[in-house]
């Protein structure tokens, strides 16, 4: 039974990705309660899609899965009538790949006009990199996010500890834009084409940055804006047992409470004092290393200060605030056992969850998904035995 919170009850997805934007999309919609049906292709002529660690994606987490042979006529069949009845269709193929197999939005819409239909890629679908292959560092790169961030030992800019592009440049690119579209057909009765490009998600990502430069031509490289480590307030520290510390402490009397703590109440005065940051950065630099990481974050992060610590993998999975958020859940795999992983944390997602039983990679649901469909039992083991579905 579908709980209150299960926003996107009644939504039914199909989602021909594998990894990337698309996915990270999927994984959202059906952490908000969406029926989401993984399309992958068969295995019988060696097609091999993508097949990311079982952990990943939420484990499969409250999705169903069928193969289909999208190169023969049952495949596109199959495809079409599960398609009739979907009211978000979500793919990740090189742009055009879609329309010559013939279930590109314009197919599809034909046959259900309220469809709404998001193409993910990594720079559109047209435009001369539209055919550009890539990945999440390329989509930063070109998007100005790594030129902005801190340059490694070398010079160079740094590989991100997160794939952003996939994640909020893509795939929550993704989320917003089916999510209002919807909310569009509520009301126009009919479905929407998106063609969402992770590379320009991180340009609106960008947006304080780019749009500084060209209202004022202030170009954001690292140290030389505010967000991006010009001022001493806004910078990492190590402290004395080698671990991190962040500090935000923007406002002036959170900037002017840090000082006071750290006896550096000279510079209270002084915060955007450019000719002194150099001065201040060195005084708390030296401040934060006369103690241990966790000391200075017991007395600083709760008295306005704007402190917190450099977590770890490790430890951020076991730190008591994000335990009592319940941000982790339980899962189980037939092999590997008992593990836990990311829950759904996204504002309005369902936090108690029971242990998701990660299924066998070669299983799918395609009797279950078909039969619901409206395919005759008769026509679905046809079907399967075809080698069409799988």
């Amino acid at each position: 039974m579908a709980s209150d919170q299960d926003f996107l009850a009644g939504v039914t997805v199909l989602d021909l990705s594998s990894v990337g934007p698309a996915s990270r999309a999927s994984r959202v919609l059906a952490d908000y309660g969406a029926r989401v049906v993984k399309v992958g292709p068969t295995r019988k002529k060696g097609a091999v899609q993508i097949r990311p660690p079982y952990h990943t994606y939420g484990a499969g987490r409250g999705m169903q899965r069928i193969r289909l042979d999208l190169k023969s006529p049952d495949g596109i069949g199959v495809f079409r009538k599960l398609a009739e009845s979907a009211d978000v269709v979500i793919e990740s193929y090189r742009p055009g790949v879609v329309r010559r197999l013939g279930i590109d939005f314009e197919a599809v819409s034909e046959i259900n006009p309220r469809v709404v239909y998001c193409s993910t890629s990594g720079y559109g679908q047209d435009g001369p990199y539209s055919q550009w292959a890539g990945h999440d560092i390329n989509y930063l790169a070109v998007g100005g996010f790594l030129a902005c961030t801190g340059p490694r030992a070398d010079g160079g800019p740094p590989i991100p500890g997160a794939t952003v592009a996939d994640s909020a440049g893509g795939g929550m690119h993704a989320v917003l834009s089916i999510l209002a579209a919807l909310v569009k057909r509520s009301v126009s009765g009919r479905g929407a084409y998106l063609d969402v490009a992770a590379t320009e998600g991180v340009v609106s990502l960008m947006s304080l940055s780019v749009d500084q430069y060209l209202a004022a031509g202030e170009v954001a490289g690292p140290g030389q804006t505010l967000l991006t480590g010009k001022y001493a307030f806004y910078d990492t520290y190590e402290a004395r047992d080698g671990k991190w510390l962040s500090v935000g402490a923007i406002e002036p009397h959170f900037y002017a409470e840090l000082c006071k703590r750290l006896g550096l109440e000279r510079f209270v005065e002084h915060q955007m004092n450019e000719a002194m940051q150099d001065e201040i950065r060195t005084a708390f630099r030296e401040a934060f290393k006369s103690r241990d990481r966790d000391d200075w974050v017991a007395e600083l992060a709760p008295n306005n200060t704007c402190v917190a610590p450099v977590y770890s993998i490790p430890e951020l999975v076991d730190d008591d605030h994000l335990k009592q958020r319940k941000v982790f859940m339980q899962a189980e795999h037939s092999e590997d056992g008992p593990f836990r992983q990311v829950g759904p944390v996204l504002a309005g997602g369902v936090r108690e969850q029971p242990t998701h039983k990660v299924p066998d990679p070669d299983q799918t649901e395609a009797k279950e998904i078909l039969s619901a469909a409206g395919v005759a039992s008769s026509e679905i083991d046809r079907l399967l035995s075809s080698g069409a579905v799988e």
